[in-house]
């Protein structure tokens, strides 16, 4: 929303035009329908189960819901979809599984006894709620949802529970088997991550959780418990448990939490690097794949495109199974998984609500969406207005082989090494590092290593035209080996190879591993390569790459060469049957032009009530915001939202504006705005005081939760149009300075329906910057952006204050801010905690933390020797040990020559991100708030 004032009466006129309405009417009220929560403790088979129950308000019987939570993590993780279900209308029941939170007994990987078992136990208390559907006597009807740990779960219990009516699984397991030992290689940094994080899943505080690959936390205010839901907790918050606890008698300690048969397992597997025939019976017994034939449930599959632990073929074989046993199934692709990207938290889980409305409440009219569905992450080319389509839908699944297209691949047989100890390895995906670069791969940024004379590659010839990738791509090799027992453990990728043939993009940061047997005399082997969607251009080509080593995998410690040759083209999948489509717009879109009206409304009424405004100080005309005692109470209250606030921000700064919930920044700057006023202190703008409608408040742009722009018109139109409305001469718009500092490009000449949402967040900020105002408020800019259009948001404000402009944002992402701001102002309960330059609260520098496996090679520390070394790499200021790894301060190295510096020196790497100064800092200055 852009705010200029005082023509308020145009603005309104042509909002009210543009909305379609006469008139408009305020609600009393927007506070959401109140959700009861209920915290219990549920006792059976010896464990303690801590449960929380949610229901809304409304009379009769209501479908529940079961929500699982992922490994690592606790029931609090999953609060908010748990309250959202409730206001819909189910009776929603959250648990801790066995050996998180605050749940009893140890991890055992949803063992049909136990965990599965637990379930089956909860179905059983949700039977006897008063308020919950029963199909009959004993059997309610019932769905469950979770992700990754808990969407397994769900499977699990639609194999072993009949009363389950419906699943919605999310970025889960098959056969966890073949996510772990894919194709015989051990996935050695996934399965230690879920090792650690079992060994420390407790909780240490009420409500704090664990780390893990699925971990969250959870916090908030009290609930109070519904009618008749017996004893129940007005924290909200489970008590504190599991930090600390002493493993079983005649366990080891380095257990944790696990059973003792999962933690011989995980031992015996990471000595000797290769899967036993045990240990994958064990695993694949615990799967949802060993009760597959009985899992005829409708079925919502969601599964993450950037997930390196449970990849698209995990949910592939679930919709095949699914599919088999006459089950209705719909799969969903999502741009993001366990290695980071874009969730798209919000359109799956009311994807989720639709699918319980129809399966559940027997909602023959909800819109469960298309059958199969995959979103496209490319965004909008700025540079030439091409518009990427976001998704792609079908009626029905098509598989990961659909109407494959050969490309012959050349070059002759070649000779690689696998070398002593495996050791330096390839990279591909690293847990910690690998979800920005997985995310960034669809916009031609990657980072992936492989070494000279450890790898052979082969090259297809350029496309002469764009093809889509939608599925696995396959290649036949044979493969020989001199390794003693004839084995070869290979690593197969696909690269999309630039026009110049030296940029090359590893899609979605993935790799399959293979274990070849019996190949001293050369063996006939199908490679099947990672399932993707992903979009070739025209001059592209793809390379086949097959190493010997990688990061995230055991390789065999003793050195052999391996020989490959190709034996028939790379067959890539193409799904033609795809209907392409731009992203929907949300439909607050559609909303913003009628709360526009009602601000305008606001302000208007506001304006009557004005009383003389201060004389202008002509010694502060040059200050862009000065603030000086600034208060303001809460309504009906004595306590204040905003009180004794004081800073001050001059021309050519990049401001951040910081602080947690309730900190008072939203109240700061709408006072700043114009839009309420102080109780106490003033507000100067250019050495005039603040009050609604005052003149200054022109020099002033706003972008506040994006804009409502005109969906069927192109983005110029859209600002042509709102600076119309504004009544300034045509001449001050300076439109083509705005669109060259937001870097449009001639996506504005383009309907807004074809813009990706950074696309429209760039568009909102050129309407703010329209007329060049010389203060510039941007609040929550990065909403829903991912990370590529992230830099660009950083970088249009930049550029703008780089004018002599100044910018205040407000922000939750601390590392973003720490990039893009120059100065700083943190609020904690209403009050200034701290003002300054970036440099002077967070310190200098570039630092990166480095996470190692056990210490260093063969599990000992890290060496004083191998931390000198790593110090004294070009391109690295210093290196120190730090709780889990060492800190790298970088002196004009980048990341990617740090992790093949390190590979090469045989540090035990299992990820690499920025070490986050200004979070230390902030949870620092405001005593552990989030932001």
């Amino acid at each position: 929303m852009r705010l200029r004032l005082p023509r308020w009466a145009a603005v309104t006129a042509v909002l009210t035009v543009l909305a379609g309405a006469g008139t408009w009417t305020a609600v009393a009220s927007d506070d959401p329908p109140p959700v009861h929560r209920a915290d219990r403790t549920l006792d059976g088979d010896g464990v303690r189960l801590d449960t929380s129950y949610f229901t809304g308000d409304g009379d009769g019987r209501r479908p529940a819901v079961l929500l699982g939570h992922g490994f690592g993590g606790s029931k609090e993780d999953v609060r908010a979809q748990a309250e959202g279900l409730a206001r819909d209308g189910y009776a929603v029941l959250t648990w801790s599984a066995r050996g998180f939170g605050a749940s009893t007994g140890e991890i055992g990987l949803n063992d049909p006894a136990h965990e599965v078992g637990d379930v089956s136990r909860l179905i059983d208390w949700l039977a006897a709620r008063p308020e919950v559907l029963l199909d009959k006597a004993g059997d309610p009807r019932v769905g469950v949802t979770g992700a990754s740990y808990g969407g397994a779960i769900s499977l699990l219990a639609a194999g072993h529970d009949p009363r389950v009516d419906a699943i919605a699984p999310r970025i889960t397991y098959w056969n966890l088997a073949d996510a772990l030992f894919p194709n015989g290689v051990f996935k050695k940094l996934w399965a230690g991550i879920f090792f650690s994080s079992g060994n420390g899943a407790g909780t240490g505080a009420a409500g704090r959780t664990g780390t893990g690959p699925d971990a969250g936390t959870g916090t908030g205010p009290g609930e109070t418990p519904g009618p008749g839901t017996g004893s129940g907790t007005g924290s909200g918050k489970a008590p504190a448990s599991g930090a600390g606890k002493a493993p079983a008698p005649g366990k080891p300690a380095a257990c944790g939490r696990f059973t003792a048969e999962l933690c011989s397992l995980y031992q015996r597997v990471a000595v000797s690097g290769k899967p036993d025939a045990a240990a994958r019976a064990l695993l694949e017994a615990r799967s949802p794949s060993a009760v597959g034939s009985r899992i005829k449930v409708p079925a919502l599959l969601v599964q993450g495109q950037t997930d390196s632990l449970f990849t698209l073929a995990q949910s592939d074989a679930m919709a095949r199974a699914l599919t088999a046993n006459g089950a209705p199934v719909a799969v969903d692709w999502i741009a993001g998984g366990h290695d980071g990207g874009d969730g798209e938290t919000g359109r799956v889980e009311r994807r989720i609500g639709a699918w319980f409305d129809r399966w559940l409440k027997r909602d023959a009219s909800a819109d469960t969406g298309p059958a199969f569905r995959v979103s496209r992450t490319g965004g909008v080319d700025s540079t030439d207005g091409r518009a990427t389509l976001r998704a792609a839908t079908a009626d029905r699944y098509p598989g990961l082989v659909s109407a494959p297209t050969n490309l012959p691949l050349g070059g002759p047989p070649q000779t690689f090494a696998n070398p002593p100890g495996a050791a330096p390895p390839a990279v591909s995906a690293v847990p910690g590092l690998g979800g920005g670069l997985s995310g960034l791969s669809s916009v031609g940024v990657g980072l992936s290593l492989d070494f000279p004379g450890q790898h052979a590659r082969f090259d297809a010839a350029p496309q002469t035209e764009t093809v889509r990738i939608t599925g696995t791509p396959t290649v036949r090799v044979k493969v020989a080996s001199t390794a003693e027992d004839g084995s070869a453990v290979l690593f197969a990728k696909v690269y999309d190879v630039g026009p110049d043939g030296r940029q090359q993009v590893l899609p979605a940061q993935l790799v399959a591993p293979v274990r070849v047997e019996d190949a001293r005399a050369g063996r006939d082997v199908t490679l099947t390569l990672p399932a993707i969607d992903h979009e070739v251009e025209a001059g592209h080509r793809l390379r086949l790459v097959v190493a010997a080593t990688d990061l995230g995998y055991a390789s065999p410690a003793a050195p052999a060469a391996y020989t490959v040759a190709v034996e028939g083209p790379l067959a890539v999948p193409t799904a033609p049957g795809l209907t392409t489509r731009a992203a929907a717009l949300p439909r607050w879109v559609w909303g913003l032009p009628l709360a526009g009206l009602a601000v305008a409304a606001a302000l208007l009424l506001t304006a009557r009530r004005r009383t003389a405004a201060p004389a202008p100080d002509p010694e502060l005309a040059a200050v862009p915001l000065l603030i000086t005692g600034l208060s303001k109470k809460y309504k009906g209250g004595e306590r204040y939202s905003v009180e004794d606030l004081s800073f001050r921000v001059e021309r050519g700064q990049v401001l951040g504006l910081l602080g947690p919930n309730g900190a008072g920044k939203t109240t700061t700057l709408r006072m700043l705005m114009g839009l309420i006023t102080p109780d106490e202190g003033e507000i100067r703008v250019f050495g005039q005081a603040i009050r609604p409608g005052a003149p200054v408040l022109s020099r002033v742009g706003a972008f506040v939760e994006g804009a409502g722009f005109l969906p069927h018109l192109s983005g110029r139109e859209n600002l042509d149009l709102y600076w119309k409305a504004t009544g300034r001469p045509a001449g001050d718009a300076h439109v083509d300075e705005a669109l060259r500092i937001a870097n449009l490009g001639g996506a504005l000449e383009r309907a807004v329906r074809t813009y990706s949402q950074g696309m429209r967040q760039r568009l909102a900020l050129a309407q703010a910057m329209l007329g060049l105002p010389d203060l510039l408020i941007l609040d929550e800019p990065t909403n829903g952006l991912d990370p590529p259009q992230i830099r660009e948001m950083r970088e249009v404000m930049i550029r703008y204050a780089a004018g002599g402009r100044t910018v205040i944002v407000s922000s939750h992402l601390l590392a973003e801010v720490e990039q893009s701001c120059t100065h700083l102002v943190v609020m904690d309960r209403g009050r200034l905690v701290q003002a300054g330059p970036v440099a002077e609260i967070t310190g200098s520098g570039d630092t990166l933390l480095v996470t190692l496996a056990e210490g260093g090679p063969d599990g000992a520390p890290v060496p004083d020797a191998l931390v000198e070394k790593v110090g004294a790499l070009p391109g690295v200021g210093s290196a120190a040990r730090t709780d889990g790894g060492l800190l790298v301060r970088l002196d004009g190295a980048d990341a990617t020559a740090l992790i093949a510096e390190l590979v090469r020196l045989e540090v035990p790497v299992t990820g690499v991100g920025p070490h986050r100064r200004l979070e230390d800092a902030f949870l620092t200055l405001i005593g552990g708030g989030a932001a």
